[in-house]
């Protein structure tokens, strides 16, 4: 046959009967090229591609993983000993048994580093103190980072399938060289743990650690606003708490046992520290290009957990947070509404250092609040928030709630 014949083989002729099996190998279209693929191609699941989520681009399940937003903290308060959420939103550090207190902040990703070329500006840092009696048996610093179980639930994951993977990825860099571990915890019905090891870390060297993790038929996610899934950095935790534990599986939770005993070289080294960032969980069998959000993004989904109305540090002197109106000689009240449906009806957060704090403003008159802060008729949306305040204004009067110290805060929390 001519080539001129082969040229009029008849467009369709050929059907896919025609070619036998095994016909077509990888070697004999390798230099496919896009001039051959003028027409429609055929959908193409994305969890048949290595890398790339089933619905395209992953989404990142954990909120504030670049450690962008720290809404506790600003330039007078660069740190917080509070063993509790302190610092970096969305990312608390406790710890108990300590002989000096551990410092958690917001730290600066150095220039240079494979976490800044990635686009990582800010990571969590937790600072120990000095541990002079020794690393005891009841002692612990941990990191805690808290999914909502109905986050999970509607996840994609098909956590009831041991075929069916999350994948938690995240830059760890310690300043003692050393292994540390990480526990999932589901939080609902029979608490299920799964632990695993980051190996051993490479001093003052920011690492990656990328862990792929299977789904069980015990696991349980309510689809509520309630705590789903706890994720827990291990800095250090006495033997009061670890014991004989699998690792790369998921078995009953048991707070006596929630790790192998752990090495304590971390803990029992004065001002040691530990940092994270670049915090990734997404459904599927590997770690794709990190989420990155723009500051406002970060910034809404964090004010669903907390909120802060008011600071001082930020805004200028005598600065306006709300108006209201004087319930009697003796207290006052205004109406506040959240930017966004905050996770449960929340409480206070207030600060007052330096001074009274706040001031009740009516008329070229200023009268300082006393006392705390209280929300009335409080939703997930907003409420009216009461205080005291001295000086006898009058009743119903109307007036402006302002800050009046060098460190004043009034915020809202609905952390899990």
């Amino acid at each position: 046959m001519s080539q001129t014949e082969v040229q009029l083989i008849k467009a369709d002729s050929v059907v896919t009967a025609d070619i036998a099996n095994s016909a077509v190998t990888d070697a004999k279209i390798s230099a496919l090229t896009s001039s051959k693929l003028t027409g429609a191609l055929p959908a193409i699941s994305g969890a048949a591609l290595t890398g790339i989520a089933s619905a395209g681009k992953a989404t990142n399940i954990v909120v504030n993983g670049s450690m962008q937003v720290a809404q506790r903290l600003n330039s007078t308060t660069t740190s917080s000993t509070t063993s509790g959420y302190g610092s970096v939103d969305r990312f608390k550090c406790e710890y108990s048994g300590t002989d000096e207190a551990t410092t958690q902040s917001q730290s600066d990703v150095a220039s240079g580093t494979t976490p800044y070329t990635l686009g990582f500006r800010k990571a969590m840092k937790v600072q120990n103190g000095n541990q002079t009696s020794g690393a005891g048996s009841s002692d612990r610093i941990t990191i805690l980072h808290l999914i909502e179980a109905q986050d999970m639930a509607n996840s994609g994951w098909n956590y009831l399938s041991a075929s069916s993977n999350i994948t938690f990825s995240f830059w760890v860099k310690s300043s003692v060289a050393q292994n540390f571990y990480v526990r999932f915890k589901s939080a609902d019905s029979t608490s299920q743990a799964y632990c695993f090891e980051t190996g051993s870390l490479s001093a003052d060297t920011w690492t990656k650690i990328t862990k792929t993790i299977p789904g069980n038929s015990n696991i349980v996610f309510n689809n509520d606003n309630g705590e789903g899934l706890e994720i827990t950095w291990e800095l250090f935790r006495g033997t009061d708490q670890t014991g004989t534990r699998p690792l790369n599986a998921w078995a009953a939770a048991d707070n006596a046992t929630r790790t192998p005993d752990q090495t304590s070289t971390w803990y029992t080294t004065n001002d040691a520290t530990f940092e994270i960032t670049g915090v990734q969980l997404e459904v599927g069998d590997s770690a794709t290009d990190f989420q990155h959000l723009s500051f406002g993004d970060n910034l809404a989904k964090c004010q669903r957990y907390f909120y802060m109305l008011a600071d001082h540090d930020r805004q200028t002197h005598n600065a306006a947070f709300g108006r209201g109106e004087t319930l009697d000689t003796a207290s006052c009240a205004f109406q506040v509404y959240f930017p966004c449906n905050m996770r449960t009806v929340p409480t206070i957060y207030s600060v007052n250092t330096g001074g009274p704090g706040f001031l009740f403003y009516k008329y070229n008159t200023y009268y300082h609040i006393t006392g705390g802060w209280y929300i009335h008729a409080g939703h997930v949306q907003g409420g009216q928030v009461y205080t005291g305040v001295q000086g006898s204004p009058g009743e119903n009067i109307p007036g402006r709630m302002q800050t009046d110290s060098s460190r004043a805060e009034l915020g809202f929390i609905a952390e899990l």
